[in-house]
């Protein structure tokens, strides 16, 4: 049977290990969707770049309904090998694969019938509407791979295994550049060329993502009937309110971009170098929510609730220390950044705002990335989605309207961050009180919980037949 790996050892160590990991895999994604930016704008052709851009949009949606499952993936196989379920384990991770890959393919298939529609909805027109469509037709029909290498990535971190997670998404990184010269001026494909070679990207993510589990934890198992239909109502109750955290986000971004719209171009374009930098500065805060649910998943399915407590306040000290660091060199080199980006006037402004003060306050992000990452492993995965709702328009639409009002565009930045720190704080509250009632509840159990205890009884009754 294998062992848990998260249910010993320092918990610092653990998270610091599993952060810088999966950080690495999203700064491969990052710098996949900058080198194709550069490379479409080689082509000096407006409509190309718009094209991209719509088409994003429209991307990201469908990436959020991927992100749910995958967390639900990995929060199911980290409880199920916490409670010392190596067989459930395999057989959760079958379910969310399965699952997965049918809702993925009606939801792809969906959105590729109505992809002019929605394409429009976003305001696109003319040569800018038919290239998006071209582009999405090729990528959204990939969806369901992009489900497998993401869930199976979410897996092998809940077996503690980050570093072959990372090296999956830094496969499909690989692919990704390595094909958009080649396809988009090699062959001449431009945009269609570009499109092809997020499709290989995701053929890769999914082979680097699955063979590792076959290969080093024991691959999948095909759950009895009873159980594959049970388990669809805990994937549900994960992916679902999941799914709606992730679409908070843009809605709140949304908002600020439109203030800043009000100061002119300069402050936009300061907006766009700090959207830029965000996640390059912060990558391993953004992965800490991913690092920190199979540990807190794996001690609550062994009912290990001091270690729980533990990896919660060492991942906010983590989070606490990276934050200094890289505000400190954030400070040093502001000037080089802005230098770098030609900023003057406001955009300059708002640059040396975030590359000091402002950047400290993303600690209290990473505390709300903290706190959901608990939430979801703890079974009250609605927990994640009010506060990030919560964040992204109470905690960000009147205070950044104020902030605009009394002080300009550095204003509506200082409001976002003033609203990171108001529910940053209460996120720590929240989290603290549902890991208190969680044990007071569940009387701090030894085995499995009580979905676990059900599809243990489902397999035993169907090994007796």
């Amino acid at each position: 049977m294998e062992q848990a790996k998260f249910l010993k050892g320092n918990l610092l160590r653990h998270i610091t290990v599993m952060s810088l990991t999966s950080s690495v895999g999203l700064m491969a994604v990052f710098a996949v969707d900058f080198i194709d930016m550069v490379f479409i704008a080689m082509l000096g052709k407006e409509e190309l770049a718009a094209a991209v851009g719509y088409a994003g949009a429209i991307l990201f949606f469908t990436t959020s309904f991927n992100i749910g499952i995958a967390i639900a993936a990995g929060a199911l196989v980290a409880r199920a090998l916490g409670a010392g379920e190596s067989v459930l384990a395999r057989q959760q991770a079958s379910n969310a694969l399965i699952w997965g890959g049918i809702f993925s393919a009606i939801f792809a298939l969906v959105i590729w019938f109505n992809l002019a529609s929605l394409v429009a909805l976003l305001g696109a027109k003319g040569r800018a509407l038919d290239l998006a469509v071209a582009y999405l037709q090729i990528i959204v029909p990939t969806l369901p791979l992009l489900l497998m290498g993401m869930a199976g990535g979410a897996i092998l971190r809940a077996h503690g295994d980050a570093r072959r997670a990372m090296m999956a998404t830094i496969a499909g990184g690989v692919v990704n550049a390595a094909l958009d010269p080649i396809l988009i001026f090699g062959f001449d494909l431009e945009l269609i060329g570009a499109a092809w070679a997020s499709a290989a990207s995701r053929v890769a993510v999914a082979v680097f993502a699955l063979g590792p589990i076959f290969r080093h934890h024991g691959g999948l198992e095909r759950p009895p009937f009873a159980l594959f239909v049970a388990g669809l109502a805990p994937i549900f109750a994960i992916s679902f309110p999941a799914i709606l955290t992730q679409l908070a986000t843009p809605v709140g971004q949304a908002f600020v971009t439109r203030a800043m719209a009000e100061f002119g171009e300069e402050a936009v374009a300061g907006m766009a170098v700090i959207a830029r930098m965000s996640p390059l500065a912060f990558g391993t805060i953004f992965a800490l929510s991913g690092a920190i649910g199979p540990i807190v998943g794996q001690n609550y399915g062994a009912g290990n609730f001091d270690r729980v407590r533990r990896a919660f306040w060492d991942a906010l000290l983590f989070t606490g220390l990276f934050v200094v660091a890289v505000t400190a060199i954030l400070f040093v080199l502001r000037a080089p950044i802005a230098a770098l980006f030609d900023a003057q006037g406001t955009a300059l402004s708002l640059i040396y705002l975030f590359c000091g003060p402002l950047a400290l306050a993303f600690f209290f992000n990473g505390a709300i990335f903290v706190a959901n990452a608990s939430f979801n492993n703890l079974g009250h995965p609605f927990h994640s989605t009010w506060l990030n709702w919560g964040r992204h328009t109470i905690g960000t639409i009147p205070l950044v309207w104020i902030g605009a009002h009394f002080f300009g565009a550095p204003g509506a930045l200082i409001g976002q961050a003033v609203g990171g720190v108001i529910f940053g704080l209460f996120a720590i509250w929240l989290a603290r009180r549902v890991i208190a009632d969680v044990e007071a509840r569940g009387g701090a159990p030894k085995g499995p919980g009580l979905f676990q205890r059900q599809a243990r009884q489902i397999i035993l009754a169907f090994s007796r037949r």
